[in-house]
């Protein structure tokens, strides 16, 4: 959140217009920086995801802020150790922070009561964290998101290719696959380049 705050509240600060366009996703911290801008602009099957924080919990995992809290509320303040305790308060403040920072860079394009209404529905768990939020959800939060995305954006993207994932779980790929010649040993596996 450090870095993506910093970027959203510059983004703010600048007087000049800023237009954001997504033609994928925006998730997380690139849902706050394309909240900070003047404009939005996504591709009409484009997302953004949910702005709850991520705590690191035992054994290097990150839980959802919301998700603590609501497990404390249900076991019972009194029926959980130290630790939970101590992350439930961080939660809180976590909570609060996001709220209050998605407030501010909101408030002057929607009002203060719709700010404090998609600040709550974007950072209170009502959604997991990936969470895929689409235009029409965003436009029935009352934020406006234009989906006239300029073709040069398209063009653009070509040029980036995103890089191969070394175990991806799904991926729909543009090039052949060639299945190297089966040896002895490796006969009953499937190999791909």
């Amino acid at each position: 959140m450090l870095a993506a705050s910093q970027i959203a509240k510059a983004l703010k600060a600048h007087p000049a217009k800023k237009v954001v366009v997504i033609p994928h996703y925006a998730m997380s911290g690139g849902t706050l920086i394309a909240l900070a801008a003047d404009e939005i602009i996504m591709d009409p099957n484009a997302v953004l995801g949910p702005l709850d924080p991520q705590l690191g919990g035992p054994g290097g995992t990150y839980l959802p802020a919301p998700s603590i809290l609501r497990a404390v509320e249900i076991k019972g303040r009194d029926k959980v150790d130290d630790q939970t305790l101590i992350l439930a308060d961080m939660a809180e403040k976590a909570i609060r922070q996001v709220k209050e920072l998605v407030i501010e860079l909101i408030r002057d394009k929607v009002g203060e009561e719709r700010a404090q209404q998609v600040a709550d529905k974007l950072v209170s768990g009502y959604y997991t964290h990936d969470y895929p939020i689409t235009v029409e959800q965003l436009r029935e939060m009352g934020l406006k998101v234009s989906t006239d995305v300029p073709p040069e954006v398209y063009e653009l993207m070509t040029l980036y290719p995103q890089a191969r994932a070394s175990r991806p779980g799904i991926e729909y790929l543009p090039y052949p696959i060639v299945p190297r010649p089966a040896t002895r040993e490796a006969r009953s596996e499937v190999v791909f380049p």
